[in-house]
């Protein structure tokens, strides 16, 4: 048997995406282009991000009970 779950987490993803992008340490750069350089990995996530959260903050699973496993379902994919 295989179902789909929705679970929705209004800040999970933002909140992921900018601790994961704090932690960025270039030397040699000041903060101006830190601040750059962080910026552009934030959108690159964010984007990559969009294949799978729909919103920002929906994400879909499809529990296959026969093959015990969990998918991520992609953006726009119906079960």
């Amino acid at each position: 048997m295989k179902f789909t779950i929705t679970m929705k987490d209004p800040d999970g993803v933002y909140e992921s995406i900018e601790d994961v992008v704090s932690e960025i340490v270039v030397g040699g750069l000041d903060s101006d282009e830190l601040s750059d350089v962080r910026e552009r990995r934030r959108v690159k996530i964010h984007e990559l991000c969009r294949t799978w959260f729909e919103y920002g903050e929906y994400l879909r699973v499809e529990v296959d009970t026969e093959a015990k496993t969990c998918t991520v379902l992609p953006v726009g994919r119906k079960p």
